[in-house]
């Protein structure tokens, strides 16, 4: 387990510019790659899982195993996160330009995505960059996201579309037809 802002112990692939708050918990973290990120307070974070720089992870956060969450990422509190997942965050990736030389850092440009609290994604999903997931939103299993999610709605599929509302959404989104 790590926490308080440490990097773990010598020769783990946690670098020093990571910031962990206290009660983070990381099973194992010599098989994790953690990089330029920060980590909030009782987050746990399962073995396999990359999450690169300027990736946010905010508090009470589950991250399953073998999950990949990339630069300009987002995550607020008490999301949960399943084995498997996948988030993107260029919408025409390329390895070269058009004149054939390898593209780097200044060839293309971050686009965020935001998970808000509460939301839930399952296993192996995959989250295209730019989008929102909403507030309580579950994603099924499998999933790709290519459009923002609203508050409390349940998607599916690929491409994920909406087929059901979360059950635990409050009173004023079912009456107002969000999330549906």
């Amino acid at each position: 387990m790590v926490g308080g802002n440490q990097a773990g112990k010598e020769g783990n692939v946690i670098a020093s510019n990571v910031k962990l708050d206290d009660g983070v918990v990381i099973h194992h973290p010599d098989l994790v790659n953690l990089y330029g990120c920060s980590i909030g307070r009782g987050s746990r974070i399962g073995t396999f899982v990359e999450i690169q720089k300027n990736a946010s992870i905010a508090e009470n956060c589950k991250i399953s195993s073998h999950t990949f969450i990339c630069e300009g990422v987002t995550i607020e509190d008490g999301v949960f996160v399943g084995h498997g997942v996948m988030f993107t965050n260029d919408l025409h990736p390329r390895a070269v330009n058009l004149d054939g030389t390898l593209q780097s850092d200044v060839d293309w440009s971050v686009i965020p995505t935001l998970v808000k609290r509460y939301a839930s994604i399952g296993s192996n999903a995959t989250i295209v960059a730019g989008i929102t997931i909403g507030e309580g939103a579950q994603i099924g299993a499998g999933a790709v996201v290519t459009k923002d999610v609203p508050a409390y709605a349940i998607v599916a599929g690929v491409p994920a579309k909406i087929i059901g509302r979360a059950k635990d959404a409050p009173v004023e989104v079912i009456s107002s037809g969000r999330g549906r």
